[in-house]
């Protein structure tokens, strides 16, 4: 473990009251397969629901359905259930709906199932998930269309990652497409998934916790893990797995508290803190 100050940083773990944990290039590699537990992580989730200390898996994953990707965890071993996992669709149509928007929907075909209900009808507003294949000329057009038509146009964009790794290398990410559309149109992009501060919230809350509470995010993305999560009074850790590159070390705006090589031994190390 690398940490800017390990004394600080150890005596900060010791205190930690609940974990936030990404679960895409932290617990497994997604890819066209089914994707590959990252070495150690199913044990190490394990180890860390054993230990009492709250958690919660919080995911920018917005390609398939909560259903789908719980199917996924536990066809590659974690014993995962459904409520220790926060992710982008569940919060977005909550808030489309608290705010009587009409989204144009583009996302996978595996995620259109939890935006069922919704009212699509004459759209003030393009709902981006990470569509993968499904961001074609004509799609990401069709999209262009609509926000040019709007009075005010606006995107909500579950996520807004560049780029994300999979087996077979890295992926371009909905924030990449999000923002060009921004650029293309002048309209306002609205987060909705990490590093957005109510995501984050939302997730807390689900543990009884709030920032203020001495909470840790792990995650591989240096931007919306360990800059979002410090930036809402976290402790953020970063990862070198999944997306994780060298130079995320040097950012030249975000200073992760520590670095981990894996999962598994940041779930050590917690554990440890807590028998000394």
């Amino acid at each position: 473990m690398l940490a800017l100050n390990m004394e600080e940083f150890k005596q900060k773990l010791s205190s930690v009251k609940g974990i936030l944990s990404d679960i895409h290039g932290v617990l497994y590699d997604s890819g066209e397969d089914g994707g590959i537990a990252i070495p150690g992580s199913v044990e190490a989730l394990d180890r860390l629901r054993a230990s009492g200390i709250p958690f919660r898996l919080c995911t920018n994953e917005s390609q398939c359905s909560r259903e789908i990707l719980l199917r996924k965890l536990h066809r590659l071993g974690f014993k995962v259930s459904a409520n220790e996992i926060t992710s982008p669709p569940p919060v977005a149509v909550e808030v489309i709906r608290e705010r009587n928007l009409r989204p144009h929907i583009l996302v996978h075909p595996d995620a259109m199932s939890e935006f069922e209900g919704l009212d699509s009808k004459d759209p003030n507003c393009v709902l981006l998930g990470d569509a993968a294949t499904a961001f074609t000329y004509e799609a990401l057009n069709r999209a262009f269309v609509h926000l040019m038509q709007m009075e005010k146009p606006l995107i909500v964009s579950m996520g807004k990652g560049k780029y994300y790794f999979e087996t077979d290398g890295i992926k371009l990410d909905v924030g990449t497409f999000a923002y060009a559309l921004q650029y293309a149109t002048d309209c306002q992009v609205e987060v909705i998934g990490k590093p957005s501060p109510r995501y984050f919230a939302t997730a807390l809350n689900d543990i009884g916790l709030s920032a203020q509470d001495s909470v840790l995010m792990i995650g591989d993305d240096i931007e919306s893990d360990v800059g979002g999560s410090q930036a809402c009074g976290m402790l953020g850790v970063l990862v070198r797995t999944g997306k994780y590159r060298p130079s995320a070390e040097n950012h030249p705006r975000v200073r992760p508290d520590a670095i981990v090589n894996n999962f598994a031994q940041f779930v050590d190390l917690i554990i440890d803190s807590r028998q000394q």
